[in-house]
Formats: C-alpha cells, sequence, structure tokens
C-alpha cells in the first residue's frame, strides 16, 4: 500500500496541527507515512514554537481545557509510531537560510524536488497543508 502524503507549506499552527492529525490517524492504522515540509512549516518545524497555539485566545484555552494534543505531542505520536519519514525540501533551506544541520535533528533527510517527484509519483492520498 502507498503511504499517505502530508505536504507541509503553511506555517500556521492549525495548519500544522491538521497535517500531523493526519499523520497521527494513518500511523494509528497501520499506515505508512511521508511528511514534506516547506517554507512556513519547515520554519516552524525547526524554530518552533510547537507547544503554544498561536491562535485566538478564546480557541488556544478551549483546545487546552479539552485536551487537545500540541504539535510537539502529535509530532512525538507520529514519530513514536515508526510508520513516518519526515522530508525538509533543500530549496527552502536555502530560501529561509536554514542549514542542513539545523534541521537533522527533527527531519530524516533533506531532499530537492526530483526526489520529492519521484517518491510520490501514483500516491493517491496526498494532503496539502
Amino acid at each position: 500500500m502507498q503511504p499517505v502524503t502530508v505536504f507541509f507549506h503553511s506555517g500556521g499552527y492549525d495548519a500544522v496541527h491538521q497535517g500531523l492529525s493526519i499523520a497521527a490517524s494513518a500511523t494509528s492504522l497501520g499506515r505508512e507515512v511521508e511528511l514534506y515540509f516547506f517554507w512556513w512549516a519547515l520554519e516552524r518545524l525547526v524554530k518552533g514554537p510547537l507547544d503554544e497555539p498561536d491562535l485566538r485566545e478564546d480557541v488556544a484555552d478551549q483546545m487546552e481545557r479539552r485536551g487537545v494534543p500540541t504539535l510537539r505531542q502529535l509530532l512525538e505520536v507520529v514519530r513514536g509510531s515508526g510508520k513516518a519519514r519526515l522530508f525538509a525540501c533543500s530549496g527552502s533551506l536555502a530560501a529561509l537560510g536554514i542549514t542542513p544541520a539545523a534541521v537533522e535533528p527533527v527531519v530524516d533527510q533533506v531532499v530537492g524536488w526530483t526526489t520529492i517527484l519521484q517518491r510520490t509519483a501514483g500516491v493517491t492520498d496526498r494532503f496539502f497543508v
């Protein structure tokens, strides 16, 4: 079975949360997932904040009271599943001035578009956030 693929572009807390929720759900079903981080999502992954929602205060308070997991918690679930691979876009790194060494602790591999296109060819379960 092909992996579930999530492309993260927006660094908004809500978008990254949605993408990681998709990944966590897929891994809980035993599916492999591939997560590709670009631009602002890559910046959030590397530089945070992962624990504090930068949402409207009333929404952030409700999330905490309801026990909605933070980005860091979702990322731990996804990584802990052993079914996920995280990729950083080399072009986004260059554009943002982030070094490959800065992303080594949080991604499995830095890749360019040629690799991304090869890895995702024919994948039908694709999500863009």
